[in-house]
């Protein structure tokens, strides 16, 4: 069955009310690997309680409406389906516990062609439940490599953040442990190819690999740490590409560029050379 992109465009995805705790807050902290250093008092804020601070990016785990993509009608191949890029901008903190509202929708469809697919384009709202306050604005592409040529607009594309043309100002080294995948997933992303050794050769790796999301996490770690005094609040927004998998236990090495309250960024896998997040951009106060 072929993507259907209008029945995409008027698609009503199912709003998510979503209730979590101070220990889901932490958990999601310590997936991220703060408190790596247990004697670091700027990290430990983020993993303890009473009332820890809330890492900014926690907000992409909350209120996600799951694998709507599947159904049948909308006709994508969800084989072949992979995360192209993030986005998120946050318009007040999200609280250390509380109940949230995630109201997804498509933005647009576009045509790539047979050899490079579709782009699936969404925007995430998430709402604080009890004055519907909005908290985030979420956007994502989806690259859908088995529906390209459905004969839908090949344009346009919002242009990639360019990185600055000279070196890093600074790298900040992250490392991760080789369970880091079996952590993060318990924020709710239980795919098995960041679990099952299975599933991950069928999928053509040689073991699991590493969340987008998380990869993206640890990137916000590095802007947050390096140039924010671990003060979360000044993340104020936050994107970039997903140019390759890592695995877990590699150590992602976040390259740098400052320019006013813009922070530019990617993350390279330190032994394979492999360029992981790609034209990242971070606006901080």
């Amino acid at each position: 069955m072929a993507l259907n992109r209008q029945q995409l465009l008027e698609w009503k995805v199912d709003d998510i009310v979503q209730t979590y705790n101070e220990r889901d807050t932490m958990l999601y902290s310590l997936s991220l690997g703060l408190g790596m250093n247990p004697i670091d008092s700027a990290e430990l804020s983020y993993v303890l309680e009473p009332a820890p601070n809330v890492f900014p990016t926690m907000a992409l785990v909350l209120g996600n409406p799951g694998p709507w993509t599947g159904h049948p009608a909308l006709g994508i191949d969800r084989k072949m389906i992979v995360h192209g890029e993030q986005g998120i901008t946050w318009h007040r903190c999200l609280p250390a516990s509380g109940t949230v509202i995630g109201q997804t929708r498509v933005l647009d469809v576009i045509d790539k062609g047979v050899e490079k697919g579709a782009l699936l384009l969404t925007e995430r709202n998430l709402y604080l439940a009890e004055s519907n306050e909005l908290i985030a604005s979420i956007t994502g592409t989806t690259v859908c490599r088995g529906n390209g040529g459905f004969g839908g607009p090949s344009g346009p594309v919002p242009p990639p953040h360019k990185l600055p043309d000279r070196a890093p100002d600074l790298a900040v080294d992250m490392p991760t442990t080789p369970q880091a995948a079996l952590l993060y997933r318990l924020n709710g992303d239980y795919n098995t190819l960041h679990a099952d050794p299975i599933r991950a050769r069928q999928a053509g790796f040689p073991r699991p690999i590493s969340h987008g999301l998380f990869s993206f996490g640890l990137c916000a770690r590095a802007v947050v740490q390096s140039h924010c005094g671990m003060d979360g609040t000044r993340l104020k927004a936050f994107s970039g590409r997903f140019a390759s998998p890592a695995y877990p236990g590699e150590t992602l090495r976040i390259q740098l560029w400052r320019d006013g309250d813009v922070v530019s960024f990617n993350a390279i896998e330190t032994l394979r050379n492999v360029q992981v997040v790609s034209n990242g951009r971070a606006q901080i106060t």
